[in-house]
Formats: C-alpha cells, sequence, structure tokens
C-alpha cells in the first residue's frame, strides 16, 4: 500500500497528469510501475508490442528512425515531464519507432492492458487521458514532419534554371 501512495504522489506532481482527480491519479497509480534505464538502452524498438506508455520522470530518451540513405535519424527527443509512447492505445499495439535513454533515465510505466481495461470501465478516464495523448500526438507528429521535411532537402546548391526567360 504504502509503494501506491508513494506513486500516487508521484503522478499528482508529473506534468502530464496535472488536473487529474485524485481518483484518475488512484486508479492510474494502480497499474504503474517504476522503470529504470541506463544510457544508450533501447526501451523498446519498432515493430514490438506496445504495451503500455511511460512518464519520464528524470533523464531524456530519443525516439529514432532508421532511414536507408542517412542511417538513424533522432526524430524528437524527450525529457522529464513528458510522455513516452502512444502506440499502446491503436491496433495493432506495436511500436512505430525505436525509443533509446540517451542519459540515465527514470520512468513511471504503465500497463497497457489494466489501462485499457479502466478506462472502459471509466468513460471520463478514458477521456481524459485520450485528450492528453491525441495532444501529444499532434506535437509529435509535427515534429516528425518538420524533420522529414528538413531531410528531404537538397544538400547542394540548387541549380539555376538554364533555360530562357519569357
Amino acid at each position: 500500500m504504502a509503494r501506491n501512495v508513494e506513486i500516487q504522489a508521484r503522478l499528482a506532481n508529473h506534468p502530464f497528469l496535472v488536473g487529474m482527480s485524485p481518483h484518475q491519479i488512484e486508479v492510474l497509480a494502480s497499474c504503474a510501475s517504476s522503470r529504470q534505464f541506463q544510457e544508450g538502452e533501447v526501451i523498446f524498438r519498432a515493430g514490438e508490442p506496445a504495451n503500455g506508455f511511460y512518464l519520464i520522470e528524470e533523464g531524456s530518451v530519443a525516439i529514432e528512425e532508421w532511414v536507408p540513405e542517412g542511417g538513424t535519424t533522432i526524430i524528437e527527443t524527450l525529457y522529464a515531464g513528458e510522455p513516452l509512447g502512444w502506440s499502446w492505445i491503436f491496433p495493432p499495439y506495436t511500436w512505430h519507432f525505436l525509443a533509446r535513454a540517451t542519459s540515465p533515465t527514470a520512468a513511471l510505466f504503465f500497463n497497457g492492458m489494466t489501462l485499457h481495461r479502466f478506462c472502459n470501465e471509466d468513460l471520463t478516464l478514458g477521456h481524459e487521458l485520450f485528450k492528453r495523448m491525441s495532444q501529444v500526438m499532434v506535437r509529435r507528429l509535427q515534429s516528425c514532419r518538420a524533420k522529414l521535411i528538413e531531410a528531404l532537402k537538397p544538400t547542394s546548391t540548387p541549380i539555376a534554371d538554364p533555360r530562357p526567360e519569357q
């Protein structure tokens, strides 16, 4: 019971969950566990089952994608106060990117199956969590789009149009 109270206190102070009700925090705490990752440690890989999500408490995590012509590209780096992973929400429940700790990282992990059940039983909790995750998804997709545009820019000076002006 003391572990659950300690996790509840950590959740109540996490920026991603600020404003959630004490009951919602209590429910989330019941499916949360602490995780530690060393610098360079892979947290999850693209294609693996997405079985939950993380709230980063300390450290940093790079979201990476392998690009055939350019090797590994960091899509975004996440820091303390941010959530990591939304693939647990949607079928086929697999990760789409690789996540790697870029410094020693502490996070709270939420079991996706348990969380799905709680969200289906408590639609207010489900709505609140989905609303928050949706905002994160939009920001991350915008970041990914910006990286893609940057990656597709020509690396050399554009060649002048040789045609005569009309």
